[in-house]
């Protein structure tokens, strides 16, 4: 079998929120750089919202209460032939922040906690905006305070 045979995998995400700010991760690695949500592989037999958690744990040493699932996203990459080399579908739970101030840790560069309305300084991973306005929907309408 091919390593294409093997796609696509399953990952998660946690679009964390505090003060009407989302929580955001710069990768260390590939695509080194480029800001996204915290978030990893599930592990075999982990449900995916203890993923999630784990890994916003892991990458920023925070905690979470998740209001739910955000949405579905692909991301995909391919080499100069055009043939799969990459293919996560990524599960994003959006909640608010627990006690304390984000880290970066393990896959993490930096961290930050970014104005959703003034992302422009940031080299967003590919489906952000929708995924950042879908999770601050569901947390709004979760009726959370700092929304």
């Amino acid at each position: 079998m091919t390593d294409a045979q093997h796609l696509p995998k399953l990952g998660v995400s946690a679009s964390v929120w505090r003060d009407g700010r989302v929580l955001l991760v710069q990768r260390a690695k590939p695509p080194v750089g480029i800001w996204a949500f915290p978030g990893g592989h599930v592990e075999p037999g982990e449900r995916l919202e203890e993923a999630a958690a784990r890994e916003l744990h892991e990458e920023t040493g925070l905690t979470a209460r998740f209001q739910g699932l955000a949405g579905l996203y692909d991301v995909i990459r391919r080499d100069a032939a055009g043939l799969v080399t990459v293919h996560y579908v990524i599960a994003c739970f959006a909640g608010l922040a627990g006690p304390g101030e984000p880290e970066a840790a393990s896959d993490a560069m930096a961290v930050s906690w970014a104005d959703p309305d003034s992302l422009g300084g940031y080299a967003l991973a590919p489906n952000m905006p929708a995924a950042i306005a879908a999770a601050r929907a569901l947390v709004a309408d979760a009726g959370c305070a700092g929304l």
